[in-house]
């Protein structure tokens, strides 16, 4: 029987307590430091050669399915009731909705380093001490809202325009396209500065700190936005039942993304799933 994935903001209080417990548990035995480096792993960019699986990509949705379900299981074996929660960003905009509460993932970093000093997740408490892609700072670092520089997260109409792109993904398969849902929704632009970063990205910019870069799992609330784009995927599915995850084969040789991006019947590093089988994910879970 599937499972339910809740929005964060109507979970009661026993659910909120498993959910941060498991996290906790789960990092105390490194395997969530194990799933930091797993993302940073396979966090390769346009400019760079090689594979990109889950950035910059078509495969970015089912490789980001595939790492929740991972988690996920993790989670469970810790405790069989919690599931990850997503964070509607369009709905809960502000530094002191959910999920930035005292019991869920604590709030904005201090004014001096942007060190998060409360909830769960504080340094202080000796429970989450960063040591994955890191330099100087062990504790986790947020910047709602980019005080510096401010910026507003994405508003519905902004997804909207993702979600009425009928098309999955085009050519040339990377972050300069400038239509299909993928890139409109995972947010590449052009130009510089907040106005290219949309979406998925801008809410990373948006949070800030350790949200920032290949490393950005460090921060719990990666699971819960990133359950959020699973979410609207799915919502895109079902909008569009006639359009599949493109392209449908591998580019050929000559094509400069040959060997590059990950077509729909093909393996997806590091699982033994292909694009094709991590579409249709209704026996395993929904979202309530």
């Amino acid at each position: 029987m599937a499972y339910v994935r809740k929005n964060v903001g109507a979970l009661g209080a026993s659910e909120r307590r498993r959910f941060v417990n498991a996290l906790l548990e789960v990092k105390r035995r490194g395997e969530y430091d194990d799933f930091v480096r797993l993302h940073l792993d396979h966090y390769t960019s346009d400019g760079e050669r090689g594979l990109r699986s889950a950035h910059m990509t078509p495969s970015f949705f089912p490789w980001h399915r595939a790492f929740l379900l991972e988690v996920e299981r993790a989670l469970q074996r810790v405790d069989s009731s919690v599931t990850i929660p997503y964070w509607d960003w369009t709905r809960d905009r502000t530094r002191t909705s959910v999920p930035w509460t005292a019991d869920l993932l604590g709030g904005d970093g201090r004014r001096s380093d942007r060190q998060v000093t409360t909830g769960p997740f504080a340094y202080g408490t000796g429970n989450w001490t960063l040591t994955v892609g890191v330099t100087d700072a062990r504790f986790l670092t947020r910047d709602l809202g980019r005080a510096a520089s401010p910026i507003e997260l994405p508003t519905e109409p902004d997804v909207k325009t993702a979600l009425d792109d009928p098309v999955y993904d085009v050519r040339p398969w990377d972050s300069t396209v400038k239509s299909g849902f993928r890139n409109r929704l995972e947010g590449w632009g052009t130009g510089s500065g907040s106005a290219s970063w949309r979406n998925h990205n801008r809410v990373h910019r948006w949070v800030g700190g350790a949200m920032m870069g290949g490393a950005s799992v460090n921060d719990p609330v990666f699971l819960l936005h990133h359950s959020f784009v699973d979410l609207l995927w799915q919502r895109w599915q079902r909008a569009h039942r006639e359009h599949r995850y493109l392209p449908a084969n591998p580019p050929p040789l000559g094509d400069l993304q040959h060997g590059r991006i990950v077509s729909r019947h093909e393996k997806l590093p590091p699982w033994d799933m292909t694009p094709d089988q991590l579409e249709d994910v209704a026996r395993i879970y929904r979202y309530a």
